[in-house]
């Protein structure tokens, strides 16, 4: 990555509105964002289908794999020829590896994707958590998706249950942890303008980068 590229990387809890907040951002910074387009793009590298990808992804999210067992990623990728070209930890090697490809030649926003992890050695890559109160999760998510108070309870504790099973298994690092992030944004206390301004901000004191 040179000194003039940056990427922003967002993990969040869910109905905390990160990935509006990813959109706006790079919208703002003329930059692009990646978000479940980085398993296309890992297919298109690996020669894996998408849909291997995409099955992956969901499947994990059902499976006792990230709660009875742990592999942290460090920068391994399984070879064609072996048995375990396909398996889950190696699927999750080649978006790792798309990750840092992208690092080296352009700006970008990354919504999970254990992004922050992944590009840690690389400079300026701004880790950034957002998250806010269960009641607004519940109530952003029952009018984004149209669901029942219920529904939406249960859909906020399956994401939030599996995506930090998926960061700890992959990084070994406890997903709220503020240790882990640069930034960390409370959308019950702030609009997402307020927050794509903090961020804009914190690239203009810490890296006088300034796209305004």
């Amino acid at each position: 990555m040179s000194e003039q590229k940056f990427v922003l990387a967002l993990t969040r809890t869910c109905g905390s509105g990160a990935t509006i907040i990813g959109r706006m951002l790079a919208e703002e910074l003329g930059i692009d964002m990646y978000d479940k387009n980085i398993l296309r793009m890992a297919s298109d590298d690996s020669g894996i289908s998408e849909e291997l990808f995409a099955k992956a992804d969901e499947t994990t999210k059902k499976s006792l794999l990230y709660s009875v067992t742990r592999k942290v990623y460090h920068g391994e990728i399984i070879p064609p020829e072996s048995a375990d070209f396909t398996k889950n930890d190696n699927l999750f090697a080649f978006q790792a590896k798309v990750l840092k490809e992208l690092a080296d030649r352009e700006s970008f926003v990354c919504i999970g994707r254990a992004a922050d992890y992944v590009l840690r050695e690389y400079p300026r890559v701004v880790s950034i958590f957002v998250y806010a109160p269960l009641e607004n999760c519940i109530q952003t998510e029952m009018k984004r998706l149209g669901l029942s108070r219920k529904d939406a309870e249960k859909r906020i504790a399956e994401q939030d249950k599996y995506r930090r099973a998926y960061y700890k298994y992959h990084t070994g690092k406890e997903w709220e942890s503020p240790y882990n992030y640069d930034l960390c944004l409370n959308t019950g206390e702030l609009s997402y303008e307020q927050c794509v301004e903090i961020v804009k901000n914190y690239l203009k004191i810490k890296y006088n980068i300034d796209k305004n």
